[in-house]
């Protein structure tokens, strides 16, 4: 697998990139043809830094109270936290960070210490990838209990362009990414074809088949 990886540069900054595998990957939800590695991005503090300015540029002109960040995001999430506390109209303001607990029936919940950070508060979400949506929409659910006002997305890489009427903004989307496909299970070509699976994938990583 690994000796098919290619690097993606931003088109804006080639300091941050993404490494894709191509292949036949299961999600929790789809199989993709690609494997979009985020792993730099998630653990390094440079390219971390560098993708929050890029990533908070988009968000300028957008009012945040708290970023809920979810997959692995929590470092992009301070370092993006920290661009909006700076500039535009959220200058000079202490921004939230949280990360909501999965119970057992993968619903996401926040325990009573960190709920106060949600309630009628403006949050972003920051998400390492949206492919299909289900994710964000299960955060829409979440905050709904919890008296939230979800007012922006985030995402290092996108293949959708929104969720509920409400923009997903990204550093990488699939246009990045040649011939990008997402299919829900049943309808695998390439399961059709008999193209074995080759790793089991989501946002902490991959494991092979």
């Amino acid at each position: 697998m690994e000796d098919r990886a290619q690097k993606i540069e931003a088109k804006k900054n080639n300091r941050i990139a993404i490494e894709v595998i191509p292949g036949h990957y299961a999600t929790n939800h789809s199989h993709v043809n690609y494997y979009v590695d985020m792993t730099a991005i998630k653990t390094s503090m440079k390219m971390a830094k560098d993708a929050a300015h890029d990533l908070g540029m988009d968000f300028a002109n957008t009012y945040v109270d708290t970023i809920i960040c979810l997959e692995g995001t929590e470092i992009l999430g301070a370092f993006l936290a920290d661009t909006l506390s700076q500039s535009g109209i959220n200058q000079g303001k202490d921004i939230s960070l949280v990360t909501p607990e999965l119970n057992a029936v993968n619903q996401m919940i926040f325990r009573d210490n960190t709920q106060k950070k949600i309630w009628g508060k403006k949050v972003l979400l920051l998400i390492s990838s949206a492919s299909t949506g289900k994710s964000i929409n299960r955060a829409i659910d979440c905050l709904q209990y919890y008296s939230g006002e979800l007012v922006a997305v985030g995402a290092i890489f996108s293949a959708i362009e929104q969720v509920n009427g409400i923009e997903v903004k990204s550093l990488f989307t699939d246009k990045d990414l040649p011939h990008y496909d997402n299919y829900l299970a049943n309808e695998c070509p390439m399961c059709k074809n008999g193209i074995k699976v080759d790793a089991l994938i989501n946002s902490f990583g991959y494991s092979k088949l």
